[in-house]
């Protein structure tokens, strides 16, 4: 099927017009317009509104709301509004409210408080999407539809308990293979019959949201409900194209957000959309790393910056302003990493409720002489007269690093060895190695081929604690091919049901590793140990330790002094075929992932750029264009080594290689000659 494409930088966000009297409509579109802002997202909260009771549906707001936009000459990001359903469906049908995880019943109220397995809820969802479609479908202005907002939550009610039990019919056929998979022979939780299967709530199986009696058994409620909102959605998409067969439909989703493997979610996807919030004390590289995650859930593709505060937020515990300049260095960071469009939550401000205190274009002061509409209009004038010379970009990388929610879920349902061990720590501690080397980094999952997984000279997992089939195989296919591979402590420990493989650790990854580990020491959060490398290079290390066997593979780095196991192997190198595997044994510090990252890039020779810690480079291409990004995302000044001649699309001025003055959050956007 062919989608239409963007013909330009999509500039808008979030607007509620429907929460207003109509004499602020015709003021918004004059300030709006005044800031450049070409697109708005609509009808994102509007199911009340719009269906009022059981068989009456009133769609006269929205239609003047889009005549409006239209005579304006918005584009439309036009939602389904499914996000939170009416008061009148959960009064008359309790049984579409969700169920906690401390088995009560929700009542009316909150958001996202249906249940995504309640035959009701998805009835009514499907009939509200065709009707927006039938109606607003063809319009040429309804650039994109959004189904639904920020899918997430949990339910553990009989619905979903009668849905997972299908789930588990269809993925195990039988309760003997769903015994085996889960190991219910501990603790004697044998099952001998379907309806003896529960959610695993704190009423039954769970200790907590994330500890597990039987963990087999919660990685799978995840997957399931996962699955269950997947099929939400699918059930929109399906019903939108019955009469609209060519615009593009996403629905926003929320970086490392632990709930749905995103991954699934994105093959169901036109395109990625996706909401960033970080928080005063977020580091870049953290910010960096989610961009190039929802970069990665579609190959590359570019994706769009659905929403982001114009100032601040509201609802993290320190809602600090973004400082002069920061929000459009924000938003050409999105851009750098492969955003093609720069979108706000909201453009106007809510007068009540809880989202009253988040920032937005037009804000309580209702005027255009505040600081951040006139930050936003400066932005909105650059992008206009950008035109479409960044749309379509693609990042070239040379390494990739694996993120995956199947492990993500189970090493955080593990009971131990360390409490502070978080997957997504984990994957960040080395992106943001590589990222202070300013190095293009894709994020992928566990599933490629090793000829997918070939155009990289480097791809990395770290913590791949569960190791899924034909995982193991495809790895070692690639490095026999002259891939490099990197895992570290607490990888190739389980099972796709978080059963251990006996044989000892790395589990099937051990041949490819050449090592074998035999226990592994878990540090309290006061314990450093330190490693030294071959060239006698230290390191600090701490969280984990591994006590490593060598069958095959050479030494890179030992424990240095201090405990039993000084002066054995910690970090090791396995050369099979024509490309080599490295064991990181242990969480290493900053200065030892420096290390490690520095020595290859002395292999590789990847292009790499130092500069002050918060400014990066980055670029993307495009039909044989290559435009190199450089933003400062700190409030200060600092002078950098360019490496590249070319014109700066913003200024318009030449930038030659050599040393630049960087002022606080400035940006280049240089086109290289």
């Amino acid at each position: 099927m062919e989608t239409k494409q963007f013909k330009r930088v999509l500039f808008g966000g979030d607007y509620n017009p429907e929460q207003w009297p109509k004499e602020v409509w015709y003021r918004d579109m004059q300030i709006l317009t005044k800031a450049d802002i070409n697109e708005a997202t609509i009808n994102v909260f509007s199911w009340a509104q719009l269906q009022p009771s059981e068989e009456r549906y009133n769609f006269s707001t929205l239609d003047e709301i889009i005549n409006l936009l239209t005579e304006n000459h918005f584009q439309i990001i036009l939602a389904t509004s499914t996000g939170a359903v009416p008061a009148w469906m959960a009064k008359r049908y309790p049984e579409v409210e969700r169920t906690d995880f401390q088995g009560r019943q929700h009542r009316f109220g909150g958001r996202h408080n249906a249940c995504p397995n309640s035959p009701i809820f998805r009835m009514y969802g499907r009939r509200l999407a065709s009707k927006l479609a039938e109606r607003y479908g063809q319009l040429e202005n309804v650039i994109c539809w959004h189904i639904s907002n920020e899918y997430g939550g949990q339910c553990y009610c009989d619905n979903c308990a009668k849905m997972f039990r299908v789930w588990l019919k269809r993925h195990y056929s039988s309760l003997d293979k769903v015994n085996e998979a889960w190991n219910t022979h501990f603790w004697g939780h044998t099952f001998y019959d379907w309806d003896e299967i529960f959610p695993p709530n704190e009423l039954g199986d769970a200790i907590g949201v994330d500890n597990s009696t039987i963990a087999g058994l919660s990685i799978d409620y995840r997957r399931f409900m996962s699955d269950s909102m997947l099929q939400n959605y699918v059930d929109e998409r399906d019903t939108i194209r019955e009469f609209d067969s060519k615009t593009p439909i996403t629905t926003n989703l929320m970086g490392t957000f632990k709930d749905l493997d995103y991954f699934k979610w994105a093959k169901e996807m036109d395109l990625v959309s996706w909401d960033n919030y970080p928080a005063y004390n977020t580091p870049y590289s953290f910010t960096a790393m989610s961009h190039d995650l929802m970069r990665g859930l579609k190959n590359g593709a570019p994706f769009m910056l659905m929403e982001q505060t114009p100032s601040q937020q509201n609802w993290q515990p320190f809602n600090s302003l973004k400082r002069p300049g920061q929000m459009r260095a924000m938003s050409y960071q999105a851009m750098a990493h492969g955003a093609d469009t720069i979108q706000y939550f909201q453009l106007r401000q809510s007068r009540g409720a809880t989202e009253k205190f988040h920032g937005a274009v037009i804000s309580h002061a209702d005027t255009d002489n505040t600081r951040v509409f006139k930050e936003t209009a400066s932005l909105g004038k650059e992008l206009e007269a950008l035109g479409t010379e960044t749309l379509g970009g693609r990042t070239p990388a040379k390494v990739a690093i694996i993120f995956d929610w199947d492990n993500y879920w189970a090493l955080e349902y593990a009971s131990g060895p360390n409490v502070l061990l978080k997957y997504v720590d984990q994957i960040h501690r080395y992106y943001a190695a590589f990222y202070r080397q300013n190095i293009a980094i894709d994020m992928i999952p566990t599933n490629l081929s090793a000829k997918q997984m070939s155009k990289y000279d480097l791809v990395v997992a770290p913590v791949l604690y569960m190791v899924k089939p034909g995982v193991a195989e495809q790895l070692t296919k690639y490095v026999n091919d002259g891939g490099n591979f990197i895992i570290t402590f607490m990888s190739g420990i389980v099972d796709e049901h978080d059963n251990v493989y006996i044989g000892g650790y790395p589990g099937p990854l051990r041949k490819l590793m050449g090592v074998w580990v035999e226990e592994f020491d878990a540090l309290p959060p006061e314990k450093n140990y330190q490693i030294k490398f071959n060239d006698q290079t230290t390191s600090r290390c701490n969280l984990i330790c591994d006590i490593i066997h060598l069958e095959g593979a050479e030494t890179l780095a030992t424990y240095d002094k201090g405990e039993f196991y000084q002066n054995t192997p910690v970090i090791t190198q396995n050369n099979i075929g024509a490309g080599s595997a490295i064991y990181v044994g242990t969480q290493l510090g900053d200065e030892g992932l420096d290390h490690l990252v520095k020595d290859l890039i002395n292999r590789f020779d990847w292009e790499h750029y130092k500069t002050p810690t918060g400014i990066e480079i980055t670029r993307r291409v495009n039909d044989g264009q290559t435009l190199y990004y450089l933003v400062n995302n700190t409030d200060e000044t600092a002078t950098i080594e360019w490496p590249v001649s070319g014109v700066d699309l913003l200024s318009g001025q030449e930038v030659a290689e050599g040393k630049i003055r960087v002022a606080a959050f400035d940006v280049k956007i240089v086109k290289k000659r």
